[in-house]
This record gives C-alpha cells, structure tokens and sequence, in this order.
C-alpha cells in the first residue's frame, strides 16, 4: 500500500467517522483534530478503524506521532512494511 492509498483510507475513515469533516481540503501538515475537528473519541474510533482494516496497532505511546496527517500515514506505512 502506498502513501496515497494510505492517505486516502485515513480520509476516508475521517469521513465516516465525523461525516461533517472537510476532508477535500486536507493538509499533511495540519493536526487532524483540529483540522477535522475530531474531540478525543473521534480520535480513537479513528485509531480503532485503522487498526480494523488495515490491523496496524498504535500504543497509546506512539499518539502523539499520529496527530498530524503526513505523520499518520509515515507511521502506517512503517507499520504495514514490518508486518
């Protein structure tokens, strides 16, 4: 799976998770919280459901290197290459 798979899978997840979320305008950069405006549950749903397709698991120490997109999808990556 690349970046861009990875990239939009995340989005997409996004999408069902808060439906009112403007994914279209995505920025790598930008903290998916606050971008998207996900409070602490949408947040773990998000985890959870990557976890589910993809069966990439992310310890509660390794949050913080999720926040941000760009970063979201590094780590997935990392983590489907180890696998």
């Amino acid at each position: 799976m690349n970046d861009a798979e990875i990239r939009a899978l995340i989005l997409q997840l996004i999408s069902d998770i808060a439906p009112e979320a403007d994914t279209a305008s995505a920025d790598d950069g930008q903290d998916m919280r606050e971008a998207f405006d996900l409070d602490s549950m949408d947040f773990l749903n998000l985890l959870a459901a990557i976890h589910e397709k993809l069966k990439v698991n992310i310890p509660e120490r390794d949050y913080d290197k999720v926040f941000v997109l760009g970063e979201a999808v590094a780590y997935v990556r990392e983590a489907l290459r180890r696998q």
